[in-house]
């Protein structure tokens, strides 16, 4: 039996220069800061890549959901290497083949259709969180 689970972390994409690691970031922020803060946490890739130990420990300590912006699945790869568990995994790709009218463009900003492209994806996500929170969902393996 598990423990309820208190908080969800959410490591997006870095793929700086890229409009879809852009979405990534844009809606894992929005999942941390608005949609669902206290109830998630934002792990940066690069704390993982560089082996920092806090992050690590976060890793290891409460389920993730990874947002990949492209099929390297850079995110998902690093949380299982950290020694985390993914709760979900989302590629950004996966979610605009089902929402073609939003087309991201722009890496520093995006355009209108990135912009609402995350929006879609943050919602997507925060489904996913608030089943983990509430025991509705525990992956694929629970």
């Amino acid at each position: 039996m598990m423990d309820k689970i208190q908080k969800v972390i959410i490591v997006p994409c870095s793929g700086i220069g890229k409009p879809y690691g852009t979405v990534s970031r844009e809606a894992a922020y929005e999942v941390t800061e608005d949609l669902r803060p206290g109830q998630t946490q934002l792990v940066p890739l690069a704390l993982l890549v560089l082996g920092d130990e806090e992050s690590r420990s976060v890793v290891e300590a409460c389920p993730a959901v990874t947002i990949d912006g492209c099929k390297l699945a850079c995110a998902a790869k690093m949380v299982q290497q950290s020694g985390g568990r993914i709760a979900q995994e989302f590629a950004v790709l996966d979610v605009y083949r089902s929402h073609k009218d939003l087309k991201p463009l722009g890496i520093a900003e995006l355009n209108e259709g990135g912009q609402k492209l995350a929006r879609v994806l943050a919602e997507e996500v925060t489904a996913v969180v608030d089943g983990l929170l509430t025991g509705k969902m525990g992956g694929e393996n629970a």
